[in-house]
């Protein structure tokens, strides 16, 4: 019998599969020996401990060769936060303009004060400085005049799509992929069957085949015209330890486009068929080109900069703008009309006070972001680690955000006292970089087991003995069982946590939580609830539903809009700015609701 048994396409399309049939090849002992090495020491790190966990902590529990290093580095995280101190600082910003009959004039920000970067610790200091701007005799010193290209994104690779299918669409990283492998196995589309619509979607390479790159350089011209073109093809350069055995994600054929098979797919299908198309077809685009411009104002020992940039010609920003085009600096219709030597007049200048920030909490988008990064993990592996430890209860996601449980907080002191090599993210890092030489044929994979087992082995015979058993109460509600009298218990479920009678198993009683919160029904003056539906989506409804069928996905304030009497909801802008906004459609009244930290005047208020 022939050697050549194995086929291998990277789409399921007619075409591709046709082809790998015509042209099989000989099994890959080196990706095999690599699958294996996997395989045995996800299953000694897994199966060894997690029954440690069972005994000494609580049954249900696991530990693995990555899940374990991702709840520590949440763990880590809110330690960076508790032990965080602000710090106050402000800044400056003033409006000049260098003509009288110049009525917008032109933003500037303090650079420097006698000579030295400027640095504001205090009001005392900032009430100081702007007291100089005013007062300052300024000009123009200089200006610099460039232009600004920039490059498109690359392709999709898995964690980049899930970054940006998170920051976009608001999807979980197990949806994302849930969504994503409908789409590469085969979605039924009218007139054409079931069709593979992207390719092999767990990769972390950029790159993109010859033959996609030239259908791609076809169809751009034709759509958009000549000088979207490239005069080259765009080339990207992928992280170190790129595995580039599949190419990037992409559309199988950049013909079909996202608007033409709408209605074969579902919301979320289209949603994230449409971002893999625009990507896919921005990175192999023109630059987007700007002008900007530089200006430094001096005089008395003040110094102020301004900085502006106009975008001159759109290029690859027609089809697509990343998550890091949209936080940039926001882009001027026209630059102003700045000479050197020009008199600076200054029509207004502002502080403002500000606090340093800890570190943000991850979110699955910079947790997979994260891992990446580190090394740690690989493609097929970010979203079921993040689903493993929300489900085991390590983790909680609140508003996007993720939180160590105590629970995670007590594995994972146990991992670093015990098992500190296993929950270490450069010990981790090292063993998939080893894992990586054995699929290129470098390495051999009964090493690294030999390697790593007898000392992992001792370390778990020491934990065996000297780890003491962990007593794990329930935290007790308030609520009654209403079936045994008895006090009912905060318990964690497959779908979160929910209220349960103690004296289980003799009483079965359970019930959902129920959150109140602090505003009155808008229609009735009843309590209102947070809630769930049942795909888990909150929001927030009546006490006396049905009676009373007040719902609302954005939680209520109790303040009343002060334009109409219409009551507001919460809403949090791009940078976490929360906002009060009027639910009437023809008011749309809102205003920003500063940080405790700030201090601002409570009354701004502006009207959309």
């Amino acid at each position: 019998p022939s050697s050549k048994c194995r086929i291998e396409f990277h789409e399921v399309t007619k075409a591709a599969v046709k082809s790998a049939i015509g042209n099989p090849r000989s099994i890959d002992m080196s990706l095999v020996d690599a699958q294996q090495a996997r395989r045995a020491l996800d299953r000694l790190v897994g199966y060894e401990i997690s029954p440690l966990l069972w005994a000494k902590i609580k049954k249900g529990l696991s530990a693995g060769r990555v899940q374990s290093v991702v709840t520590r580095m949440v763990v880590l995280r809110e330690k960076e936060i508790d032990a965080f101190i602000p710090e106050e600082y402000w800044d400056l910003s003033a409006i000049g303009a260098t003509e009288k009959k110049d009525k917008r004039g032109f933003q500037m920000s303090l650079s420097t004060l006698d000579g030295q970067k400027a640095s504001l610790h205090c009001a005392e200091d900032a009430e100081n400085a702007k007291e100089r701007v005013l007062n300052a005799s300024l000009s123009v010193s200089s200006v610099r005049s460039s232009e600004k290209r920039k490059m498109p994104p690359a392709p999709f690779t898995t964690s980049s799509l899930q970054q940006e299918a998170s920051k976009k669409l608001n999807f979980t990283t197990a949806k994302t992929m849930q969504v994503v492998q409908q789409l590469y196995e085969g979605v039924e589309l009218k007139g054409s069957g079931s069709t593979g619509l992207v390719t092999y979607i767990r990769t972390d390479s950029v790159r993109l085949s010859q033959e996609a790159q030239a259908d791609i350089r076809a169809f751009i011209p034709e759509k958009f015209g000549e000088e979207y073109l490239p005069e080259t093809p765009n080339e990207f350069k992928g992280r170190k330890n790129a595995q580039d055995a599949h190419e990037a994600i992409r559309p199988t054929d950049i013909r079909r486009i996202p608007e033409s098979i709408k209605e074969s797919l579902s919301k979320d299908q289209y949603k994230l068929y449409k971002l893999v198309y625009d990507r896919t077809l921005a990175s192999q685009m023109s630059s987007a080109a700007y002008e900007t411009m530089t200006a430094e104002i001096s005089g008395d020992g003040v110094g102020l900069r301004f900085y502006g940039e106009v975008l001159t010609f759109d290029g690859y920003r027609a089809v697509y703008k990343d998550s890091q085009d949209e936080e940039e600096v926001p882009v001027s219709s026209t630059l102003p009309s700045i000479a050197p030597g020009s008199p600076v007049s200054i029509r207004e200048a502002d502080v403002k006070q500000h606090f340093t920030q800890p570190p943000a909490r991850y979110t699955e988008a910079s947790l997979v972001r994260t891992m990446e990064e580190k090394g740690i993990g690989r493609p097929s592996t970010y979203a079921p680690t993040i689903t493993t430890i929300i489900s085991r209860g390590y983790v909680s996601r609140e508003q996007k955000r993720l939180y160590p449980t105590e629970l995670g907080n007590m594995v994972t002191a146990m991992m670093e006292e015990f098992f500190p090599e296993i929950v270490d993210m450069d010990f981790t890092a090292d063993m998939e970089d080893k894992l990586d030489k054995v699929e290129e044929g470098t390495e051999e994979w009964k090493d690294i087991l030999r390697k790593f087992y007898p000392h992992f082995k001792e370390l778990l015979t020491t934990a065996e003995e000297q780890v003491e058993k962990v007593e794990i109460r329930d935290e007790v509600s308030d609520e009654i069982c209403d079936k045994c009298g008895a006090k009912m218990v905060y318990k964690m479920g497959r779908f979160g946590r929910f209220l349960a009678c103690p004296n289980f198993p003799e009483c079965k009683n359970t019930k959902p939580i129920q959150i109140y919160i602090d505003v009155p029904c808008p229609n009735c003056g009843a309590r209102l609830m947070e809630k769930t539906t049942k795909k888990n989506r909150k929001f927030f409804g009546c006490e006396r539903y049905p009676e009373c069928d007040f719902v609302s996905w954005d939680r209520p304030v109790e303040e009343k809009c002060p334009q109409c009497g219409s009551f507001m909801v919460e809403k949090h802008g791009k940078h976490q700015e929360l906002w009060h906004v009027c639910t009437n459609e023809t008011c749309r009244f809102r205003k920003e609701i500063p940080a405790a930290s700030e201090v601002q005047d409570n009354s701004e208020a502006e009207e959309l």
